[in-house]
């Protein structure tokens, strides 16, 4: 399968661009920790490789829009997001993930609102949703930035099964 080949991206004080395999160091630094991967989906990851299976598998679907948060600033990579069609719901979800040192910044929106305007120029966006842990406040005025509201309570497990949260769902409508 060939690669999708996503634009790189501009914002106020970030570059969003693909990751790649080069990026393994630098995105250890928030899946490898467990402040950042609190409330994550996937588990904590123990060593940098962990990592890799992860990025090769990105950009196989031009619906799963992945980007690197790189600082305009200094040029390093601070985090990832990007937005994931779900075509049996014709929803898109919002994901990402920050370095420690770099929350409460305002990054993270202003990422993901780039991110947003790109997709709703290139497809058909009806609705945005995002998943958080209710513990998560973090996430949750991420996703109030953003123009998010309550949809619905729910809850999510981590992928190997070691956590479940009890979780709330935002969602926009265009």
């Amino acid at each position: 399968m060939s690669k999708i080949i996503l634009p790189t991206l501009e914002s106020e004080r970030l570059i969003l661009r693909p990751l790649t395999i080069d990026d393994l160091e630098a995105v250890f630094k928030w899946t490898g920790d467990p402040r950042v991967n609190k409330y994550m989906i996937y588990p904590l990851y123990k060593n940098v490789e962990e990592g890799k299976a992860w990025l090769e598998t990105l950009y196989e679907d031009e619906k799963k829009l992945d980007y690197g948060f790189v600082l305009k600033s200094t040029g390093e990579l601070i985090g990832s997001g990007g937005l994931y069609y779900h075509d049996d719901i014709d929803v898109w979800s919002v994901g990402y993930n920050l370095a420690y040192d770099y929350w409460h910044n305002g990054y993270t929106p202003e990422a993901i609102s780039r991110i947003i305007e790109y997709a709703k120029s290139k497809y058909d966006v009806h609705v945005i949703a995002g998943t958080f842990a209710v513990d998560n406040n973090g996430s949750r005025r991420v996703m109030e930035k953003l123009g998010m509201s309550f949809y619905e309570d729910t809850e999510y497990t981590k992928l190997d099964g070691s956590e479940t949260f009890k979780a709330k769902t935002f969602h926009k409508v265009f």
